[in-house]
């Protein structure tokens, strides 16, 4: 057990106490751990916790890319960081878990879908309260394959920010 603990700490410089007592090489292999070990936390959160990601999900990426990052470069510790890491995640599934069954919750969290086109008529009140322009809505608009509203049924700005359109 004690060779196993001196490879690792030869490989992956868990003694370190400093960033700059890491050389490249255990650097690049705690980069591959990470990474590795990230692979399993995606794994176990949910299928679309990447997908078309909302606010909720963004923020838990950037905060997860951060504690991560310092596991690799060792200016945190390195289990604890991935520890961090896999609480989030852990926090993130419950969140989701709960706000399934609660609007309130998932509205608070995650948001809600804004109508901007109904019948071929723009709402303009919701397009300027989407931060939206015009040119925004068209372009949205024409990658669905739609040349102008008046072909719309309804265009809703997702939570996710997507615009999915249901034509006439």
């Amino acid at each position: 057990m004690e060779s196993v603990r001196t490879l690792s700490d030869a490989l992956l410089g868990f003694s370190a106490t400093k960033a700059d007592e890491l050389s490249m090489l255990q650097v690049c292999l705690r980069a591959v751990v990470v990474y590795l070990v990230l692979i399993g936390y995606v794994r176990f959160a949910k299928k679309r916790f990447l997908s078309e990601a909302t606010g909720f999900d963004a923020i838990l990426v950037i905060v997860i890319g951060s504690i991560a990052s310092r596991a690799i470069s060792g200016t945190a510790p390195f289990f604890s960081s991935l520890a961090g890491t896999f609480v989030l995640i852990l926090v993130h599934w419950v969140i989701s878990y709960i706000t399934r069954n609660s609007p309130f919750l998932s509205y608070v969290t995650k948001g809600t879908d804004t109508v901007l086109v109904r019948e071929g008529t723009i709402d303009r009140k919701a397009l300027a309260a989407s931060h939206m322009s015009d040119d925004d809505l068209a372009e949205d608009l024409r990658q669905e394959g739609i040349e102008t509203p008046k072909q719309v049924k309804v265009a809703r700005l997702e939570r996710s920010g997507r615009l999915s359109v249901i034509p006439k």
